[in-house]
């Protein structure tokens, strides 16, 4: 059993929840089931989360780099991911990811066209790292939009096709004799700037809105339960209605 201060001071945090909308009245049980740190730091990581800076990985084959750029992508609060194979399956090294894989929303595409065709209908401009012609230091791309950042493979960089239909091409300026970084240092680089500008440039609209972060939130309380446990869990609450009377749709990330 908890003891009572700390039974206390998870009830108190669990009222908060429920102001916030994240959790409503009825689900108030699912709470007996998580750590309270769990549940404080889930809504801590929340309130930074965005989908206005996402990820595109076009042919990114080695496991490790794949992880890294997960790996990086959580650290900077980037939520979606979009993954287009390449010679190798989409398999990041989980001991790279350190688990941030399980909170990241991952969605794979069968090739660029149709990844770049439903970014672009959810409102996204395309912006690709690139050496040649017409691309601009990482500083200048304007993020007044909702952007994807898309990177190419380890060895032959972004495809043609991905460099004539981006919107914006760039460059991390650099003053050695290299011209180029790894991908997963590359990809760790422009997050860190392109989340610290778009947060200053978007205000509020670079953040979740709150029914994201309702339907985010519940994701990751599945992805804290033991399966058996997470399938009993996601049963009672798909049987719940949203408003409007469809169900409770709770999906869990890659």
């Amino acid at each position: 059993m908890q003891p009572p201060e700390q039974k206390t001071a998870k009830e108190e945090y669990v009222q908060e929840l429920i102001r916030s909308g994240l959790l409503r009245e009825k689900e108030r049980w699912i709470t007996e089931m998580i750590r309270p740190e769990r549940l404080m730091r889930m809504h801590q990581v929340l309130n930074q989360r965005t989908r206005y800076i996402s990820v595109l990985l076009e042919a990114i084959d080695d496991g490790h780099n794949q992880a890294a750029v997960l790996r990086s992508a959580d650290a900077f609060g980037v939520q979606n991911i979009s993954i287009i194979e390449g010679d190798k399956p989409f398999q990041p090294n989980k001991k790279v990811t350190q688990g941030s894989h399980k909170w990241l929303t991952i969605q794979k595409h069968p090739d660029l066209q149709t990844a770049l065709q439903k970014l672009r209908s959810e409102g996204y401009q395309i912006c690709v790292t690139y050496l040649g012609d017409g691309a601009v230091p990482i500083g200048e791309v304007d993020l007044s939009r909702p952007a994807v950042l898309l990177f190419g493979n380890e060895h032959r960089g972004i495809s043609e096709e991905a460099a004539r239909l981006a919107d914006q091409k760039f460059y991390i300026p650099m003053v050695g004799f290299v011209q180029s970084f790894n991908i997963s240092v590359a990809a760790a680089l422009t997050l860190q700037e392109m989340t610290k500008r778009a947060r200053e440039i978007a205000g509020q609209r670079y953040f979740l809105t709150a029914e994201e972060k309702r339907e985010l939130f519940l994701e990751w309380i599945m992805q804290s339960l033991r399966p058996p446990l997470r399938d009993k869990v996601q049963q009672i609450l798909a049987k719940s209605k949203r408003p409007g009377g469809q169900k409770e749709d709770i999906r869990l990330s890659v």
